[in-house]
């Protein structure tokens, strides 16, 4: 990943924090947010969020099942810095669901742009995917296609 893709992304992520603290939504703290199978829902990241995450999340033994997050220790989260963008808005709070929804749209939308403006195919795919295959996450520059 180049210095100026990961300053966009980082730069996405302090975006997303800084909505989501103009607007307030309660977090009961209680880990849910990384239990997926537990509470019905799945943590899909771009490639740009699993390098970052990646490379300085602490070590974790694979592979990795869709269960929940293996950076999650007592219902806390080990890896809350570089943590993905659906980590960051995810809520307990339900008068914040279509915020969230809002939201994940909008961030997706930004990171996909940095993908097209630097010429990075783009990857999308759950949190265990990127963990079990490492080498998946990083950026690569898109192939010319041939006969075009």
């Amino acid at each position: 990943m180049t210095d100026e893709v990961r300053r966009q992304v980082l730069e996405a992520y302090r975006d997303i924090d800084a909505a989501i603290a103009l607007a307030l939504p309660r977090c009961d703290a209680s880990g849910r947010c990384c239990r997926f199978e537990e509470y019905g829902h799945r943590l899909y990241i771009s490639h740009f969020e699993a390098e970052i995450l990646l490379e300085s999340a602490p070590a974790y033994e694979g592979p990795i099942g869709a269960k929940g997050c293996p950076f999650q220790k007592d219902d806390l989260c080990t890896a809350r810095e570089p943590r993905p963008l659906g980590c960051r808005i995810y809520f307990c709070d339900p008068t914040h669901q279509d915020l969230g929804n809002a939201l994940t749209e909008a961030a997706l939308h930004r990171l996909k742009q940095i993908a097209d403006e630097q010429g990075l195919d783009w990857r999308y795919g759950p949190l265990h995917h990127f963990l079990n295959h490492p080498e998946d996450a990083s950026a690569v520059p898109e192939l010319p296609e041939v006969g075009r």
